[in-house]
């Protein structure tokens, strides 16, 4: 089947220069829909200006977006100019054969119907004859492997289209179907996205889950235990359990995988702690600045042991501040702060440490980070501070 109609034996005479200019604008036209597909990633907009640009190109009134539906239920007109309210997202057309949409699919050639009514190779669809539509152009919308549909335009005025319109509009649709592979792929990238965000934040979830029950278990020994110093003892160590779950509840929540905004999460930590104490205001002081998700937990467990035993030792019935700050150095570092003004350090303190569980694990922390602990005595109160790099994403 030729499916190239021959001329008309009285086609309408176009002149040389006209039919310059007719192909120059084609050209120009191409570019600026090759423009607009670069820039745009909502699909919609792209596949109406397409057929916008389409019609406007062939000098034509009514052009549409053919999406195939699959099982033989045609085509979905998906997107269009000209066409009566209620045609675009409604209308279907065939999808078969004898059907010039159908059969550009299905054999991947342009068909011209230039006298849809003297046309005898295929059955006009009603919906062109509703619209008085003379003539059409069908041509596929592929990349690679995959079909996208058809793009058409229609015409109810005089003229012909000829074979450099079917070159214009196949360069048309090959500009379109790269667009539309690329916005195809776009979304499934952000579904792929999607899915290893929810795994993440499964597994998070589930560990702090799974830290909470343990420090719940830990509690229990506490309540149960007939020794004062071991009571003690798996209070505080269920206490430090309960942080590490907190810091994984607070990052699974903020959707964090690497990089975490530290300012919001240490006023997050400070404001937990904060309800846990009974006259003690805890101060929060942090320039906004991404660190990585592991150098945040270490800092969060190491504000939590310092404000706990500020909590704890630095002042009585009364209350008072514990101020926790991070600022830049000069050398492009970090500095902690943590600050009370209560009774201060014992004098005999060995602050390196020692007997103490909490004081190791504040030695630990710190070092983990980078840096050296510092405990420095005031009039009155105690500061605490470390110095370190931030790590970077590498």
């Amino acid at each position: 089947m030729d499916v190239h109609e021959e001329p008309s034996p009285n086609p309408v005479q176009v002149s040389v220069p006209d039919r310059l200019e007719y192909r120059l604008k084609q050209q120009r036209i191409a570019a600026e829909f090759g423009y607009f597909a670069l820039k745009t990633w909502d699909l919609d907009e792209l596949l109406q200006e397409a057929t916008r640009l389409a019609a406007l190109g062939l000098n034509a009134t009514h052009a549409k977006y053919l999406r195939p539906l699959g099982n033989g239920a045609g085509f979905l007109v998906v997107a269009g100019v000209g066409w009566k309210s209620g045609v675009v997202g409604h209308a279907r057309v065939g999808d078969d054969l004898e059907s010039p949409a159908g059969y550009a699919y299905h054999t991947e050639t342009a068909v011209i119907s230039n006298h849809l009514e003297n046309e005898e190779r295929f059955r006009t669809p009603l919906l062109l004859a509703e619209h008085g539509i003379t003539r059409a152009l069908n041509v596929i919308i592929r990349c690679d492997v995959k079909k996208y549909g058809v793009l058409e335009v229609d015409s109810p005025g005089e003229g012909m289209f000829d074979e450099a319109d079917i070159s214009f509009l196949e360069n048309f649709a090959a500009i379109l179907g790269v667009a539309m592979q690329r916005a195809e792929r776009d979304e499934q990238l952000k579904e792929a996205s999607a899915l290893q965000e929810v795994l993440v934040q499964e597994a998070s979830h589930r560990v702090k889950n799974s830290l909470s029950v343990v420090a719940g278990l830990l509690a229990m020994q506490a309540r149960t235990a007939e020794n004062d110093d071991v009571a003690r003892a798996l209070r505080d160590a269920g206490q430090r359990v309960q942080t590490v779950a907190s810091v994984h509840d607070r990052l699974w929540k903020n959707n964090t995988v690497r990089i975490i905004g530290l300012g919001t999460f240490l006023r997050d930590l400070s404001e937990q702690l904060q309800a846990t104490t009974s006259g003690v205001t805890v101060r929060c002081r942090v320039d906004d600045v991404d660190v990585l998700t592991q150098q945040a937990v270490t800092m969060g467990l190491l504000v939590n042991e310092l404000v706990t035993n500020a909590v704890k030792y630095a002042y009585d019935e009364q209350g008072g501040f514990v101020d926790v700050e991070v600022r830049p150095s000069a050398e492009g570092c970090l500095v902690l702060s943590v600050e009370d003004q209560g009774r201060g350090l014992p004098d005999k303190l060995d602050t390196s440490g020692g007997s103490s569980l909490g004081l190791r694990l504040i030695a630990s922390l710190s070092r983990q980070l980078g840096g050296e602990p510092r405990w420095e005595r005031l009039s009155p109160g105690t500061r605490f501070t470390v110095t370190f790099l931030p790590a970077s994403d590498s």
